[in-house]
């Protein structure tokens, strides 16, 4: 990626060349509801919270539902995020899409799935799952992401890398030159088996017909590898796992191997708001998790996983006031992929 704008960025009338200027004065094609006055509350609020000198991040938000296969590149869905947040008292977001998104990444990782020793019917399911999403330019997004910190709004350029076994270089060389700040590490999938698909009927199955400590083994080793790789600078979601309500009875030999896995590797661990929303009912991760990860020295992200504009920032002064319970009192910030320790604000 060389900076250079690929392409329209479109509100409802239409595209337009970014300015700094254009994009505060917010007229013409990219009002569309966010008006001058809108951006200009935006900003001076975010003006106010960075002056405090204490921070609430936002770590983990996508663009596009999963049900939408179609996507758009849009800066005033980008402020509207940001409006959200702010008024819900964060300082500064993350835009991290699923690399999965993109065309690029299918064309670096290819069908994987006919690789793993799964069903047919689970490798047709993965096959489907990455012909709806891969869609998308990589490079657009980017220069979306770098339009809106060149236009002043609190966001950072990252993106969600899901872990590919066996594959990872290749994926960290695509990566290579992008201008990302961040980069989060995810696990969604364990051979073609999407195990947090809870919509899907024969993902689902699987965990009625696989034992649940095996599942958290495939899993941890799946984790491990991606940290060790250093691909990513945060493991996104980390006991993600869990999330359809599937825990082992001792789950505390994962959760020392997970914990040591970022300490080694010199991750930081998110501190998520998105399990609440899902079957099991707890945040990632869970008490237990966090417990080890502070012991290992781990620093922590917050997030809302957002995949709409309802969810930004969702519970986020109840993670503060976890953290802030379990001792902690600083966030791990990210500028040009390196951490930056910053409070953690009081107000949540």
């Amino acid at each position: 990626w060389d900076g250079t704008v690929r392409g329209p960025l479109t509100g409802d009338a239409g595209a337009f060349v970014w300015t700094p200027r254009i994009l505060w004065a917010c007229t013409g094609p990219i009002d569309d509801g966010f008006g001058a006055q809108a951006w200009w509350w935006v900003g001076r609020h975010v003006d106010v919270a960075s002056r405090s000198g204490r921070a609430v991040l936002d770590y983990h938000l996508h663009l596009w539902p999963h049900e939408q296969a179609t996507t758009w590149m849009r800066l005033d869905q980008v402020a509207a995020y940001c409006e959200a947040a702010v008024s819900r008292g964060v300082t500064q977001l993350a835009l991290t899409e699923h690399l999965f998104r993109f065309t690029a990444a299918v064309d670096v990782v290819g069908s994987f799935w006919e690789k793993a020793d799964d069903s047919p019917e689970l490798r047709r399911h993965l096959a489907a799952y990455f012909d709806h999403h891969a869609r998308s330019d990589l490079d657009e997004y980017v220069t979306l992401c770098e339009a809106a910190k060149a236009a002043g709004l609190p966001v950072v350029t990252g993106l969600e890398v899901d872990y590919y076994a066996g594959q990872m270089d290749a994926v960290a060389d695509l990566l290579d030159g992008y201008p990302f700040d961040v980069l989060l590490g995810s696990v969604h999938w364990i051979g073609a088996w999407q195990f947090d698909d809870l919509d899907n009927a024969a993902q689902m199955a699987e965990w009625d017909a696989r034992d649940v400590d095996d599942c958290w083994e495939a899993y941890t080793r799946c984790l491990e590898e991606l940290a060790a790789t250093r691909t990513c600078d945060v493991l996104a979601h980390p006991d993600l796992i869990k999330l359809a309500g599937r825990v082992p009875n001792a789950p505390q030999e994962w959760w020392d191997r997970i914990a040591e896995a970022a300490a080694s590797c010199g991750l930081s661990a998110e501190v998520s708001s998105a399990g609440w929303f899902k079957p099991v009912d707890e945040q990632y991760p869970s008490e237990g998790l966090l417990a080890r990860f502070i012991a290992h020295g781990v620093s922590f992200t917050t997030a809302s996983d957002a995949h709409a504009l309802d969810r930004v920032a969702a519970r986020s002064r109840d993670l503060g006031a976890l953290l802030s319970a379990a001792g902690v009192d600083t966030l791990a910030a990210y500028r040009e992929r390196t951490r930056i320790d910053v409070p953690l604000a009081a107000s949540q």
